[in-house]
């Protein structure tokens, strides 16, 4: 194997015209492409974080809720590097987005705090 970098992460939402808000308007990511595709019922939107395609967010008809409590086996959570992170996590309060408290990692030093998506997605903002 010769695995070059993470090419995307695929999320699957429930309400697509919600969490398109939430990844486009609030955390300004960039759209890329949209489709709808008709025999799936089911939108596909690329994303572009930081310069690179690196997130898709997919609907579905009815997908079952995903476990958070107690955590689940698989993907734990979406991290984002951030240069400020108080700047931030203010942008998501005034967007009235819960945010737990900014904390500092104990083996790196560096502030790191989590929210969640509209389907309850964790989402960390780490400061790089």
């Amino acid at each position: 194997m010769n695995l070059k970098k993470i090419h995307h992460v695929a999320v699957i939402c429930s309400d697509y015209q919600r969490s398109k808000d939430f990844y486009v308007r609030i955390l300004g990511l960039t759209p890329i492409r949209e489709v709808y595709r008709e025999e799936r019922e089911s939108y596909k939107l690329d994303l572009e974080v930081g310069g690179q395609y690196q997130i898709e967010l997919f609907s579905f008809p009815n997908p079952p809720t995903r476990p958070n409590r107690p955590e689940a086996v698989g993907l734990r959570h979406l991290a984002f590097e951030v240069e400020d992170i108080e700047k931030e996590v203010a942008e998501l309060v005034n967007h009235d987005i819960l945010v737990e408290p900014i904390r500092m990692d104990p083996i790196t030093n560096k502030k790191y705090t989590f929210f969640a998506d509209p389907d309850g997605l964790p989402i960390e903002l780490y400061e790089g």
